[in-house]
């Protein structure tokens, strides 16, 4: 894996930490499908499984499909 050493200006009134920037840019790279759920979780530096506990208080779903798709999935069984 790649080190990327990035510094971000905020305002502020942005009131976030380091990790929770490690989080959540690990979150969208796994929603977006750039990592898998394992490489995800060592990008943040978590565990897998607390790395899914946390997924969805960051607006991820542990799972690929969306509301639609899982209704045709659903009709179609």
């Amino acid at each position: 894996m790649q080190n990327i050493e990035l510094n971000i200006s905020l305002p502020d009134m942005v009131n976030i930490g380091e990790m929770d920037l490690k989080i959540m840019l690990a979150a969208k790279l796994y929603e977006i499908k750039q990592l898998s759920l394992g490489q995800a979780a060592v990008a943040a530096g978590l565990s897998k499984r607390t790395f899914i506990e946390l997924l969805g208080s960051y607006g991820v779903s542990l799972f690929s499909q969306n509301m639609n798709e899982l209704k045709v999935d659903i009709e179609n069984a």
